[in-house]
């Protein structure tokens, strides 16, 4: 399997799911809002859009398995499988707060090789695969150059359902807020990542993530330049369900901060 030669069809895909959530974002009913846990919402438009997107990479390697988040295929892969998230952001659409998105990664055993984010409201297709530059809409991008966390724009995401860490995160939150340009908390960690990958954030950090959430736009900020590790800055991000994700070079800073105001003072 050659990655440039399938990477083309995964953004066809993706933009097909995004045009779906899209039109049905006019006639949107929030009565058809479902609630699978604390402040964890899905709707029809998710699970369709789900839907339609393992139908498209079905196509496109049939051997590959699924690890999405409404569980609409059980398939698993032997080596490929495609991890999705068809509405990243939810309560953004439900709410009519035009940022959300369309992710998809493919995992090849267990190293993440290409990636696909569609903003969907801005028509945004940030992409990458393993060996390539990243591209947002078929122009190279890269992460920032900016060298201290003072000349940065810093993205996180705010807890919703698990507010075990709330006070420790209301520290570092209150501090970075204090030493950088600003903090930004956008609603869809695929959009922050990809933002990130772009140069438009310096850094991204957030806990309990699933890996639907970040797989697709780990590769496009590692591809575009960028770092991507877990709060005491390893490698294993999917499984920590912790990510700072960074230009590269600021990423040392960021996480003093996280040890001082996180890490050490949760117990885990």
């Amino acid at each position: 399997m050659q990655l440039n030669q399938i990477i083309g069809q995964v953004i066809d895909v993706s933009k097909l799911a995004g045009q779906f959530i899209r039109q049905e974002r006019k006639t949107f009913d929030a009565d058809k809002i479902e609630y699978k846990g604390l402040n964890d919402l899905v709707s029809y438009v998710d699970k369709t859009a789900e839907q339609k997107i393992v139908a498209g990479l079905e196509l496109i390697l049939p051997e590959a398995g699924f690890i999405t988040e409404e569980k609409t295929s059980t398939k698993t892969g032997e080596r490929y499988n495609w991890i999705i998230d068809p509405l990243d952001g939810t309560t953004n659409f439900i709410h009519g707060l035009p940022t959300y998105s369309v992710s998809i990664a493919l995992q090849d055993r267990e190293e993440l090789v290409l990636g696909v984010v569609y903003e969907v409201n801005q028509d945004e297709c940030f992409y990458a695969h393993k060996g390539a530059p990243a591209y947002l809409n078929g122009t190279e991008i890269k992460v920032s150059n900016k060298l201290t966390i003072a000349d940065s724009l810093i993205a996180t995401g705010f807890p919703y359902y698990d507010f075990s860490y709330q006070e420790a995160y209301i520290k570092l939150f209150t501090e970075l807020m204090r030493n950088c340009h600003g903090l930004r908390r956008i609603g869809s960690a695929a959009v922050d990542l990809a933002y990130t990958a772009a140069g438009r954030f310096e850094a991204f950090y957030e806990y309990n993530l699933n890996p639907w959430d970040i797989a697709a736009g780990i590769v496009i900020v590692q591809q575009a330049g960028g770092e991507v590790v877990n709060f005491k800055g390893g490698d294993e991000v999917l499984k920590s369900r912790e990510l700072l994700a960074t230009n590269g070079k600021i990423t040392a800073e960021m996480l003093e901060y996280i040890e001082k105001y996180f890490t050490a003072n949760v117990k885990k």
